[in-house]
C-alpha cells in the first residue's frame, strides 16, 4: 500500500428500514437518542454552578461560593469526558455499542435523580453515578454514527453534522424548559428532575432503534451473553465511588487526567509503530495534534456553564422579565443561545463546505480548527468591549453582547467540533476508532477541568468588593483568553500545511 492510499476496511454492516432524506434511517433514530441524553444533559448543567453556590456555599461570600462551585462544575464536566477513554475500549472490546450506550442511559438517569437530595454528599453522588454513566454513552454513540457510513461515504460529513443538529436540538430546548421555566417558577433542584425524565426518554427511544440498526452496534461474536452487561455495571459503580473522591480533590483531578493523556499519547504512537504502517503513524500523530487544538477550544469555550452562567446573572440586563425571576433561573435562557445558532447555521455550514470543495476554497481540517480558535477568542474581545465602554449606572452590560460572545463562540464551534468528530473515525485505524473517539473527549475533558480553574478566577475574584471591581475581574480574565486563543489560531493557520502531509489525503 503507497502512503496516499486510504487503507482497506470493511464496509458498514447492512441497515433495516431504508433512507429518510438521502441518510440511513438509524441517523435519524441515534439523532433521537442523543437528542433527549443531550436535553438531561444541558438541562442540568444550565442550574449546575448557580445551584451549587447558592445551595451548598450561601455561608461564604458570593466570589467564594462561586469559586468553589465553578471548580466542582470544572471537575464534573472534565471526568464526563474523561471516562469517554473507558467507555470506548468496553465498547470495542467488551459490551459492543449498543449494550454499553443502555448500560451507561440507565446509570445516568438514576444519578440525576439523586440530584434532587438537598445535601452535598449525595449531590456529589449523583454527580458521579452520570459521570459513570456518560462514560459508556457519549463517545458510543457518536462512533455509531460513523459505523453508518463507510469511510469514504461522501454523505458522511453531513451526517454527523446533522446528528450534531440533535445533539443542539436537545440542548436548545433544556434550559428554557429546567432553567428558564421550571427553575425560576418552582425551585432549581426541580430542573434536576425534568433533565432526569429526559434521560429516561433516551433510555427508551434506544430500545425502538434496535430494528433499524441491524447489527451496528451489536457484541461479537461469542459476547452476547448478559453476564459481561452485570459485570460492567457493577464495575461503573465502582467507578462512581472514584469519581465522588475526584469530585472533592481537583488538585488530584488534574495530575490524573494529564496521566491518562500522555498514556494515551504514548499508546497510540506504540500503536502506529507496532502496525508498521507509516500512514498511519502519521494519521496518528495529526490526529494528537488536532487533539491539542480541542482541547484549547474547549478550555475558552466551555467558559459558558460557569462563568458566563455567572456574569450573566450578576452583571447582563435581563433579557426578559424582572430582576427576581433573572436571578432566580431566568438567566438559564442563554444556555439556549448556543445550540439555536447551531440549529440554525449548522445547515448553512453543512451546505457550504461541499461547496467551497467544488470552488476549490474548502478549508482543510487543521485551518477549520484555526477559525474556530480565532472565533471564540473575539467573542471574548466582545464582552471586554463591553464592561469598559458598555456599562450602565447600576454596572451592568447589556444582554446583546453577551449573545454576540455566543454567536462568535457557535460559529468557531461548527468549524471545529463536528468535524474533529468525523475526523477521528477516518484518522484511527478500524480496530481502535472507539479509543480514538474516547481520546477525543478526553481532550475535551483536559479543557474541561482548566475551564474551571478559569471560571474560578473569573467569576471569584474580587467579587466581595462592589459590583464593578467583580466585572473588572472578568475583563482581566476575558482580555487573556482573546490574546490565548488568537495566538493558537495563528499557530494553526501557520502549521497547516505540515498536519495535511501527515494525513496523506484525509480531508
Amino acid at each position: 500500500m503507497s502512503q496516499t492510499e486510504q487503507p482497506i476496511v470493511p464496509a458498514p454492516p447492512p441497515l433495516h428500514g431504508g433512507e429518510i432524506m438521502g441518510h440511513p434511517k438509524a441517523l435519524w433514530q441515534l439523532f433521537n437518542i442523543e437528542l433527549w441524553e443531550r436535553f438531561a444533559y444541558y438541562g442540568m448543567r444550565a442550574l449546575l454552578a448557580v445551584y451549587v453556590a447558592t445551595a451548598f456555599y450561601s455561608n461564604m461570600g458570593q466570589a467564594e461560593a462561586n469559586a468553589q462551585a465553578s471548580l466542582i462544575y470544572g471537575g464534573y464536566t472534565a471526568l464526563v469526558y474523561a471516562t469517554g477513554i473507558a467507555g470506548g475500549y468496553i465498547a470495542d472490546r467488551v459490551l459492543g455499542y449498543q449494550r454499553s450506550i443502555l448500560l451507561g442511559a440507565i446509570i445516568m438517569a438514576a444519578g440525576l435523580f439523586v440530584l434532587l437530595i438537598e445535601d452535598l454528599n449525595w449531590f456529589l453522588i449523583g454527580l458521579a453515578l452520570i459521570v459513570a454513566g456518560n462514560g459508556l454513552f457519549k463517545p458510543n454513540i457518536s462512533t455509531m454514527v460513523g459505523k453508518l457510513y463507510s469511510p469514504n461515504d461522501v454523505r458522511r460529513d453531513s451526517g454527523f453534522t446533522i446528528f450534531y443538529m440533535g445533539i443542539n436540538l436537545g440542548a436548545f430546548i433544556a434550559p428554557m424548559i429546567t432553567a428558564s421555566w421550571i427553575g425560576a417558577n418552582y425551585g432549581m433542584k426541580y430542573g434536576f428532575f425534568a433533565a432526569g425524565i429526559g434521560m429516561i426518554l433516551s433510555t427508551l427511544f434506544l430500545e425502538f432503534a434496535k430494528k433499524s440498526l441491524g447489527k451496528v452496534g451489536l457484541p461479537e461474536e461469542g459476547k452476547e451473553g448478559w453476564g459481561r452487561f452485570f459485570m460492567v455495571g457493577f464495575g461503573a459503580l465502582g467507578l462512581a465511588v472514584v469519581v465522588y473522591f475526584l469530585l472533592t480533590a481537583s488538585t488530584v483531578l488534574g495530575y490524573l487526567l494529564i496521566g491518562i493523556m500522555l498514556g494515551l499519547v504514548v499508546y497510540f504512537i506504540s500503536a502506529g509503530i507496532r502496525s508498521g504502517d507509516k500512514v498511519q503513524m502519521h494519521r496518528y500523530i495529526a490526529m494528537l495534534l488536532l487533539f491539542l487544538a480541542n482541547a484549547c477550544f474547549w478550555a475558552l469555550f466551555e467558559q459558558a456553564g460557569s462563568s458566563l452562567n455567572f456574569f450573566a446573572r450578576e452583571f447582563s440586563t435581563p433579557m426578559y422579565g424582572d430582576t427576581e425571576t433573572w436571578m432566580a433561573g431566568g438567566f438559564g435562557i442563554f444556555q439556549s443561545l448556543n445550540p439555536l445558532y447551531i440549529l440554525l447555521f449548522a445547515p448553512l455550514f453543512a451546505m457550504m463546505w461541499p461547496k467551497l470543495e467544488k470552488m476549490g476554497l474548502n478549508p482543510s481540517i487543521p485551518r477549520k480548527f484555526a477559525l474556530g480558535l480565532i472565533q471564540v477568542a473575539l467573542g471574548f474581545y466582545l464582552l471586554v468591549f463591553a464592561i469598559s465602554n458598555m456599562q450602565n449606572a447600576a454596572g451592568l452590560v447589556p444582554w446583546i453582547f453577551l449573545a454576540l460572545c455566543y454567536l462568535l463562540h457557535t460559529t468557531g464551534e461548527l468549524c471545529l467540533s463536528p468535524i474533529g468528530l468525523s475526523m477521528v473515525t477516518k484518522l484511527a485505524d478500524e480496530k481502535e476508532v472507539g479509543l480514538a473517539m474516547g481520546g477525543w473527549f478526553l481532550s475535551i475533558a483536559m479543557a474541561q477541568y482548566v475551564a474551571g480553574l478559569i471560571a474560578a478566577i473569573a467569576s471569584g475574584g474580587g467579587g466581595h468588593g462592589s459590583a464593578l471591581s467583580g466585572i473588572d475581574q472578568y475583563a482581566d480574565t476575558y482580555m487573556q483568553l482573546f490574546w490565548l486563543g488568537l495566538a493558537f489560531g495563528i499557530v494553526y493557520l501557520v502549521a497547516a500545511p505540515f498536519i495535511n502531509k501527515l494525513m496523506h489525503g484525509v480531508k
